[in-house]
């Protein structure tokens, strides 16, 4: 599979702009943009710092327009959409070709020359680093950058004012300004001239954020131009950073990365799928603070989210040999836990983290229970995570936030008026758009999983009397479970028993956990089975599962619009990618090995997303109807992990055992 778009897609502006690169930096930055340059998201910048990670994110650098000159002809090789729909200039008509591979490509041809260009963004830094290569020309040409300053934070956008500084530095080929009077922005080009000239290009316009409703039209800075002379073999090797680049060098910079992203997939097989998503997968990890680590949920809105790390973690981590990585996540967590629960989400800002999840610390006992499996560090788990997973379960027996609490039948209750704790958590103001109050069916296969994991833990522990009492709550839970879940007329579970002890008779993927999980809560066969084929009839797609059916009442076929008709289309039929994970491991736990041949399909059909959106990384949902368009995140954390873990774990390609 190449990740590649010819000529006829770039220069189709409205195609084109359909298409994302995204490069990260271990930290919670990035640089990205539309596959022509012109940036279509507020959040699009050549370089977006983040300045505590992984938070704090501040778009400094918006772009760099390059236009060549030969022989008295400019040639804008730039793109830009203006308010209006005036799209200038039209350097996308120069466009020959764009790559993804270990770094994304472009190549531009005009008036005989051949123009490479690389963009890399490098590990631990806010760095980029943007490289030109003439491939041909035929004489000596000048190349101009005019770089465009954002200079704010990332979830705003900017316009003309005062509060961007115009004074800037230029000495030996590095320029140096702060563009908000606060964070330092250097770009070396060098042998390169500058012309100090600022002034303002306004009313450029983000058509995606148009698109959802928000404000979508900004003001950059120019502080002036950059010239170089150029001719066929020649490279021009620009650094844009945070710190002060001298001394340093593009190239060598590129080539460090490339080996570090390589050595990231020199033990795995050379099935292109897999090796695009252990990349992807290496966008998520990034510190936390100076010895932590955590998983960023998706770019490019998200922070770190306690739901979206754990449900991750083995994918992003065990999947990919980086242990190391997975312990300092759950270690980083363990700090985190208050009244026996994680937090739902950190936010920017230095504000406190938020609490207002049930299932997030759940999954913390999965993602334990696979990195002891995985790794067999038995010191870790049981010296510092034990006395953590003792705690959350005294918390959930004596009752914590969110009235979360085990009920006199063994099941987990959670839930309160105005509040969204599971996954399906969309709530427009005091709305909870899929309110869930009560016993659903998911967080009771969690809260069951964590007893087992846990009372294994304490058998391992030599608290073997402990063990026998957690066992005997967790099935005394799960025989409750399959009295009050199992639809007898529909075959399948209900999706949660209310908080009036009334089941909610709604087909959702939720009940796949039932099965997925380590241990399971469904063992009759006849019952598994039904589920199964429920769910492949109603609810699988290509890119991952709905969440109605299409005949629900409540159905939604395209997500869209402003933040009121996304919101309250978000979990009614929209179709989640990370659902495939416990799609495919239901298969493979029902049909055994008669099932791999499914799950590869399920794979193979999948695959192609990987050239859209996002290229190569996995968007977090999609609109429910065919041709099941990528929105949300244009690359999500789960979503790449689920399908990475489980090509790992059922070795769903050639030899994909790492």
């Amino acid at each position: 599979m190449q990740l590649k778009k010819n000529k006829a897609v770039l220069q189709n502006f409205k195609d084109a702009t359909q298409f994302e690169w995204l490069e990260t930096n271990g930290l919670g930055g990035w640089s990205g943009s539309s596959i022509v340059g012109a940036n279509t998201r507020r959040y699009h910048g050549l370089l977006v710092a983040a300045t505590k990670p992984p938070a704090e994110r501040t778009v400094l650098l918006s772009k760099l327009d390059e236009t060549i000159i030969l022989n008295d002809k400019r040639i804008e090789l730039g793109c830009n959409l203006y308010n209006g729909d005036v799209i200038h200039p039209n350097g996308h008509h120069y466009s020959e070709s764009f790559e993804k591979d270990v770094f994304p490509h472009w190549v531009y041809k005009a008036v005989g020359i051949e123009l490479k260009k690389t963009i890399a963004m490098i590990h631990g830094e806010n760095t980029v680093v943007v490289i030109y290569d003439v491939l041909k020309a035929p004489s000596t040409f000048t190349l101009e950058l005019l770089p465009l300053m954002a200079g704010r934070f990332y979830h705003t956008l900017q316009h003309e004012g005062p509060q961007m500084h115009w004074d800037a530095e230029f000495n030996n080929g590095i320029f140096h300004n702060k563009p908000d009077g606060n964070l330092n922005l250097f770009i070396n080009v060098p042998g390169s001239t500058y012309q100090h000239s600022p002034r303002w290009f306004q009313n450029f316009k983000h058509s995606v954020e148009e698109y959802r409703g928000l404000d979508f039209t900004e003001d950059l800075l120019n502080h002036g131009v950059f010239s170089v002379e150029m001719q066929e073999g020649d490279a021009l090797e620009v650094i844009i950073s945070t710190e002060n680049p001298e001394g340093r060098k593009a190239r060598q910079l590129l080539l460090m990365e490339s080996k570090r992203r390589k050595d990231l997939i020199k033990d795995i097989p050379a099935d292109e799928t897999l090796r695009q998503l252990v990349f992807a997968a290496d966008q998520f990890i990034v510190n936390r603070g100076e010895a932590l680590k955590t998983v960023i949920a998706g770019y490019h809105w998200f922070t770190d989210w306690g739901r979206d790390t754990m449900i991750s973690l083995p994918g992003l981590t065990l999947s990919t040999g980086r242990f190391d990585d997975a312990k300092k996540i759950i270690a980083a967590f363990a700090k985190s836990v208050s009244m026996g629960m994680l937090p739902n989400r950190f936010q920017d800002n230095s504000e406190p983290p938020e609490y207002n999840n049930v299932d997030g610390t759940l999954w913390y006992f999965i993602a334990v229970y696979k990195y002891l499996q995985t790794t067999d560090d038995k010191d870790f788990v049981l010296n510092e995570i034990l006395p953590v997973l003792k705690d959350i379960i005294d918390w959930h027996y004596k009752g914590t936030r969110f009235n979360i609490h085990a009920d006199k039948d063994g099941l987990l209750y959670s839930g309160e008026v105005g509040q969204q704790l599971t996954w399906m958590d969309a709530r427009i103001g005091t709305w909870v758009v899929t309110p869930r109050m009560g016993k659903p069916v998911e967080i009771q296969a969690l809260w069951y999983n964590a007893l087992k994991i846990f009372a294994e833990l304490l058998a391992l522990n030599k608290q073997q009397k402990d063990a026998i009492q957690l066992n005997e709550r967790a099935e005394y839970a799960k025989e409750q479970f399959n009295k009050l879940f199992w639809n007898q007329g529909k075959g399948y579970l209900y999706d949660n028993i209310d908080e009036n002890g009334s089941p909610v008779d709604e087909l959702r993927p939720n009940q796949l956990f039932a099965i997925s999980l380590p241990f399971a809560l469904m063992d009759d066969k006849k019952k598994v089975k039904s589920i199964l084929s429920v769910i492949e009839k109603e609810l699988y797609t290509p890119v991952g599962l709905r969440t109605l059916p299409q005949n629900d009442e409540h159905y939604v076929h395209k997500y869209g619009g402003d933040q009121w008709h996304r919101d309250s289309a978000y979990h009614e039929g929209t179709v989640w990618s990370w659902l495939l994970g416990a799609y495919v491991d239901a298969i493979m736990k029902v049909r055994g090995t008669s099932g791999k041949k499914q799950a590869m399909k399920v794979i193979e059909n999948f695959s192609y997303h990987l050239n859209e959106g996002c290229i190569s990384s996995v968007s977090e949902i999609f609109d429910a109807d065919a041709p099941h368009h990528p929105r949300g995140c244009v690359a999500q954390a789960w979503g790449v992990a689920e399908v990475l873990r489980v090509m790992v774990d059922y070795e769903l390609c050639d030899s994909a055992k790492i």
